[in-house]
């Protein structure tokens, strides 16, 4: 089996952030799962911090630098995606956003991603189903089950023993990893597959136009 591409996306603005550390978990935990299936992956995390400028010259110029476009095509040709966003606004944050719009609509078609996100309290958690989730079912990817949401007081808990209080993130992040590398394990890299022909349904009205104009 070819080595297993994982990309982890952070959307997390400060230094340091909680959105980067649990992104790091999560990356870390699925790339041991997967080695413990036989799985060789390797994990390759970007920050969308230091890309924020590029997303947001990108679209006014229509151009991606460098970076901007290594990133575009790491998640395009990824085996499986590990993304996290902070809440703001009781949704993603605006730079995963206009990072993802940057996307081919039809690149993630297939691909397995672990959802994450880290938020002010517990009642953020719910950004994750309404907001997350509907982007990446849009994108036609494969999500996952368990989804991974961290609160200030998930990095502090304490409980019999761990001494390092994080007993129930640590079990949150060790499931969805588990889930994530045994999807890479039953794909052996079928999601670098071909794609298949576009339903009609499927395809976006400039297409279908297209299509008119053309005859078909």
């Amino acid at each position: 089996m070819d080595v297993q591409k994982i990309v982890v996306i952070s959307a997390g603005l400060g230094t340091p952030s909680s959105s980067r550390l649990l992104a790091d978990q999560l990356g870390d935990a699925t790339a041991r799962r997967a080695a413990g299936l036989g799985i060789e992956a390797r994990v390759t995390t970007y920050e969308l911090r230091d890309l924020a400028v590029d997303i947001a010259n990108n679209f006014v110029t229509g151009f991606a630098a460098p970076k901007l476009a290594e990133a575009i095509t790491a998640v395009e040709g990824a085996d499986a995606l590990i993304v996290v966003s902070p809440v703001f606004s009781a949704s993603y944050s605006g730079l995963f956003k206009s990072f993802f719009d940057l996307i081919d609509n039809k690149a993630l078609e297939g691909t397995p991603v672990l959802l994450g996100a880290t938020g002010g309290s517990q009642r953020h958690s719910m950004v994750i189903d309404f907001a997350m989730r509907p982007l990446f079912s849009y994108l036609r990817a494969r999500i996952m089950p368990t989804a991974v949401f961290a609160a200030p007081m998930d990095w502090g808990q304490s409980v019999d023993g761990d001494p390092a209080g994080t007993g129930d993130l640590t079990s949150r992040v060790e499931r969805a990893a588990t889930e994530l590398a045994t999807e890479l394990a039953q794909d052996g890299g079928a999601s670098a597959a071909p794609k298949v022909a576009t339903r009609p349904e499927e395809k976006s009205f400039e297409e279908l136009l297209a299509d008119l104009t053309s005859g078909r």
